[in-house]
Order: C-alpha cells, then sequence, then structure tokens
C-alpha cells in the first residue's frame, strides 16, 4: 500500500536542503513565496555552504537531511538544487523516524534518486517540481502547482503535443523523474517497479545518442513493456555531438516504444524548463491522449489524513 505523508496547512513548518550540488545564489525569493503559502520556513545547514562543488561536504549534508527527517515538527523537505550528489549520501540517511511520521520531500533532477528511494524501498509518496533554486524563472503556474500539490488540492494539466502521440485513455499509479538517474538506480535497491506504472522521463544537457543508449537499456531490462502509460516531459540543452546522430529526442524514444500499445504522449509540462509542473510519485492518476494532440492529465489524491 502506498503511503501518503499528510498535506500541508497553513503555519505549518518546512525545511529547505541542499543535497547535491552548492546553490551559486541565494534563494530569497523561494523563500519569501513558502511564507506568502503561510508556512514556517528554516533554511538548513547545507543551502548555503561550500564544499568544491558540493553544498558542503557528504557528511554535512547527510546531517542536514537527517535532522530534518527526524524533527516531527517539519512537515515537509524541499531540495534547494539538483545538480550531482545525492547518491553519495543516500545510503547514509535513516529513514526509520521518518517512516513513522512520513512528511512530503520535494525536488527534481538529480533529487529522483531520493524519489525513488522513497517510493521503492518506503512505498512513500513525494514531489517532483520546482526547486527554490529555479522559482524566480518557474511560471506561475507551475509554482501554483507545487502549492496545490502540498496542501492536497486537485492538479489537473492540459495541453496539445508538437510531436505526435499515440492515443489512449490509461489510469495507474505514477512514477519517474530524470532519465539519467533512473538509470543509475538500476539493480539498486532504490531502482522502481516499473510494471502497471505510467511513467515520465525527463532530462538535460545530454546527446541524441546517450538518451538512446539509456532507453535501449530500460527496454533490454523490461521496463518499457508493462507500463500503462509513458509521459515524455523536456529533453532540452542536448548535447552537439561531432557526427549527428539523426534522430531528436523524441524520435529516440519513440523508436524505444513504438510496438507497445499504451499511451504515449510528448512535449508533457515537466523537467529543467520554466512550466515544470508537480508531479506527484506513487500516486494514482488517470491520462487521456487524443487523436488530435490533446492531452489531459488528471492527479487524483487520495484525499487528506
Amino acid at each position: 500500500m502506498i503511503k501518503q505523508p499528510p498535506y500541508l496547512k497553513k503555519n505549518d513548518k518546512i525545511a529547505i536542503v541542499s543535497p547535491a550540488k552548492k546553490l551559486p545564489k541565494r534563494i530569497d525569493y523561494a523563500v519569501a513565496l513558502f511564507k506568502q503559502w503561510g508556512l514556517e520556513v528554516v533554511i538548513g545547514e547545507s543551502v548555503y555552504a561550500d564544499h568544491h562543488q558540493f553544498a558542503g561536504d557528504d557528511e554535512l549534508r547527510t546531517r542536514d537531511i537527517q535532522q530534518y527527517l527526524d524533527d516531527p515538527s517539519i512537515k515537509a523537505i524541499v531540495a534547494a538544487r539538483g545538480g550531482y550528489g545525492t547518491i553519495r549520501i543516500i545510503d547514509e540517511l535513516d529513514f526509520t523516524t521518518f517512516q513513522d511520521s512520513p512528511k512530503w520531500f520535494v525536488g527534481f533532477s538529480d533529487i529522483t534518486v531520493l524519489l525513488s528511494h522513497l517510493f521503492q524501498t518506503l512505498e512513500m509518496q513525494s514531489i517532483h517540481a520546482q526547486m527554490p533554486y529555479t522559482f524566480e524563472d518557474g511560471t506561475p503556474e507551475s509554482l501554483e502547482s507545487l502549492r496545490r500539490a502540498l496542501f492536497g488540492e486537485p492538479l489537473q494539466y492540459q495541453y496539445s503535443s508538437t510531436f505526435a502521440n499515440r492515443a489512449g485513455q490509461t489510469e495507474g499509479v505514477l512514477i519517474g523523474g530524470n532519465l539519467t538517474l533512473l538509470v543509475m538506480m538500476q539493480g539498486s535497491l532504490s531502482e522502481m517497479d516499473y510494471t502497471d506504472k505510467i511513467l515520465f522521463l525527463e532530462d538535460v544537457g545530454e546527446s541524441e545518442a546517450s538518451i538512446d543508449r539509456m532507453m535501449r537499456m530500460l527496454k533490454r531490462s523490461g521496463k518499457l513493456s508493462h507500463l500503462k502509460g509513458m509521459i515524455v516531459g523536456a529533453f532540452n540543452e542536448i548535447s552537439e555531438e561531432k557526427i549527428p546522430f539523426g534522430q531528436s529526442p523524441e524520435e529516440v524514444i519513440w523508436d524505444a516504444v513504438k510496438e507497445y500499445s499504451y499511451p504515449v504522449c510528448f512535449n508533457f509540462p515537466t523537467g529543467h524548463i520554466d512550466d515544470n509542473r508537480a508531479m506527484v510519485l506513487g500516486e494514482p492518476v488517470s491520462l487521456n491522449v487524443g487523436h488530435d494532440g490533446h492531452v489531459q492529465f488528471l492527479i487524483r489524491h487520495q484525499g487528506h489524513q
């Protein structure tokens, strides 16, 4: 049974931490917005820490996250940014207290490591969404979607894809995140179970060949054959190759799943883009992909606890 942390309410306390890369700027804008939402904000020691490219050394980042995992007064933990570094500390974190008193964890990109780990090892929901580092560039819709996800309000997205979809209607539990990090989880205890799930994917800064390699790995390992649906988000800032690969990221992904029958939609508003809408991992969702390219996506919250 997938567990759902209690939704936030006014005057709840949240903590911001940096599990991975250091911040190159302050996040005052994000802190002010959280306060506008009626939340009390605690800034973790790791947020402005500096150790080479990381937000403090591994020990500091682990200690910082651990104290908020164990603190019952903290109702959500928000990753300040991604980058790289979460995989270096994931196995040092103790989720015993967290499991007895769960709270929301928010982030995307490198934070996919934590979200995947929470889903697979604890069957716990989490939120893939904008992080404080990206708040100033985030669209109002993306930031509002995070607020709605945290407070348990309905989430429904509609858009039209510019790349040909595979039409269909489906329902299932939502999983996914950054493609590179999901592949990095393969063979570990943090590896998600893909069977009968709706999978969403996004990535940034990879070449078409790298995306092709990762998609074929997922296919060869059987991850793609038993899905109920696939949502393809932004694949941007593609690394230029000396010899052109000959396919776009969307074409690469379509090649990997074209033999299956489940609905597939492209250009979904999730990933390293301004309009990065909140996605609740572990939540039952419905996906309706029309023949005209129109897509409807609904997160059916299981209700307040």
